[in-house]
């Protein structure tokens, strides 16, 4: 159970870091709005799985993720710099697809409210 929560706690960190070190540090003007939803770290330290976000159409999604995954050594540096580790696991960015099938799914709902009460009138 320490081993999770330590993992958790290093993930929380970074997704901090990272979030300021892309706004600040990533000067790539095809780069859209990015935000770091969350960071899975493996229980070893050796990577971590980085969910973003992107404000933008399908498109910008895969220009935002090669982006970033050809950054990650950089910010993996940036990040061994501002955190006290051993060892900075290796980045790996992946698209979170969690904000698109929420609001999907409450689109839906509400579609289902508004049939309901269309009906009940």
């Amino acid at each position: 159970m320490a081993d999770f929560s330590r993992t958790r706690r290093i993930g929380e960190q970074m997704q901090r870091e990272l979030a300021t070190l892309i706004q600040q540090q990533i000067k790539d003007p095809r780069l859209g709005m990015v935000t770091v939803s969350a960071v899975e770290v493996a229980r070893d330290l050796s990577h971590a799985k980085v969910f973003i976000t992107v404000f933008d159409d399908k498109q910008e999604i895969a220009v935002s993720l090669g982006i970033l995954n050809r950054a990650s050594g950089f910010l993996r540096h940036e990040l061994a710099r501002s955190m006290t580790l051993r060892t900075v696991p290796a980045l790996r960015f992946v698209y979170d697809e969690s904000m698109v099938r929420g609001n999907e799914l409450s689109r839906l709902i509400d579609e289902a409210v508004k049939s309901d009460k269309q009906h009940d009138e």
